[in-house]
This record gives structure tokens, sequence and C-alpha cells, in this order.
């Protein structure tokens, strides 16, 4: 597996506890984001290297560059419909994009004028962004939120092939570790190592809601 990983505790005591931040694993010329799919959609997509077969281009589809939100989401990888858990490698120019183009999903009066200019960027966009409670391990929710980004039209168009540098189905990863998140104290809890993802653009800082430390 080409993620590189690290004792879920060591990690947790080195992250932020409360705001807004991007948290993924990236280097300078990539970034990893999660997703979850049916077998059909998710086994293609690890065998081919891009989004094909019974992917559909016609609805928007989620991206989580938090490991541990994405287990949340998908129950460590037992709900169905999201039981192949992928590892995308996305080009880090292309990430940057999708972040430049997000509008978010509810209406901040410091970034939009009006209700009326926020619903026609809504409309328009090709990248929603949304932040939701991040999760422990556990499930339970923590102060700290976590963001995903809903990609759709020519940005989804270009995500599933010509900005994917890898996927990697860490569904066997996933099952593993699912073990050991059932030991209380999560001693042998491994998670892919994140750090905060820095964003310099402070109109897109503020566009996006990131706490700025």
């Amino acid at each position: 597996m080409k993620l590189l990983t690290e004792s879920y505790l060591n990690q947790a005591s080195k992250l932020p506890n409360t705001g807004r931040h991007i948290l993924a694993q990236f280097d300078d010329n990539t970034v990893v984001v999660y997703q979850a799919y049916r077998p059909a959609i998710g086994l293609f997509a690890a065998e081919h290297g891009y989004f094909g077969g019974e992917f559909s281009l016609n609805r928007m589809s989620w991206i989580k560059p938090n490991f541990l939100w994405m287990m949340y989401r998908s129950g460590w990888g037992t709900k169905p419909g999201q039981e192949v858990i992928l590892a995308v490698w996305l080009k880090r120019s292309a990430f940057d994009e999708i972040l430049a183009s997000a509008v978010g999903s509810k209406f901040v009066s410091a970034v939009y004028g009006s209700e009326k200019e926020w619903q026609q960027a809504v409309k328009s966009s090709t990248v929603r962004l949304q932040w939701d409670p991040d999760h422990h391990p556990s499930g339970a929710k923590l102060e700290r939120r976590a963001i995903q980004l809903g990609l759709r039209g020519s940005v989804l168009a270009n995500y599933a092939r010509d900005w994917i540098v890898n996927i990697q189905d860490i569904s066997e990863f996933v099952q593993q570790q699912s073990h050991y998140n059932t030991k209380a104290d999560r001693s042998e809890l491994l998670t892919p190592r994140e750090t905060v993802y820095p964003v310099t653009n402070p109109d897109i800082c503020q566009r996006l809601g990131i706490s700025i430390s």
C-alpha cells in the first residue's frame, strides 16, 4: 500500500482540536482523497486507474481528503454500496483548482453580497463545498470540522480521468484497522498520516471558511 500510515494516537495528539481545517496526506505533487463505492465501480477504478464503467458523470461525486471522515461515512466500508474504499492520488494543482472553484452549500454573508448572488453561484458551480463535524474513530463527533467537496460537470470529468495520478483499493487495510478500532485504547490503530493542508491565497481561504491558525 502506498499510503503513509502512523499510529492514530500519535497523530491525533498533533492535529487541531477545533476549527475548519483541510486534513490530508500530500506532497509537492499530489493530494490523496478518499471515496467509497460498490464493487462494480470501485474495482473498475482500482484496476484501470480512472473512473469509468458504471461510474456516472451525470451526478455529483463527493471526495474527502480526511480518512476518518470517510470511515465514518462508510461505516469502515460496511455500508451497502460503500464496500470498496479507494485512495485517489490527485495532481496537487488539480486539488488547488477544485478548492478555488468551490462554492459553499450554505449562504455566508461575508463571502456573498446576497442570498440571490450565492444561489446563482451554487447553480452555476462545478464544485460544492461542505463542512461537517469531524469524527473520532468510534464515530463520536469532534469539535473540529472536516471538508468534503462535491464535483460535477467539467470538474468531475477532469477528475475521473485527467487529474488522477494513482488509484488504490485500500479496503483490506480498512478492514484490518476496523478490527483494531474495536479495542478501547486504540493503541494498535493505524491511520493515513495527515497534516493541515496549506491554502495560501487569503481570498480562497475566506471563501472556503478555513480557520487561520
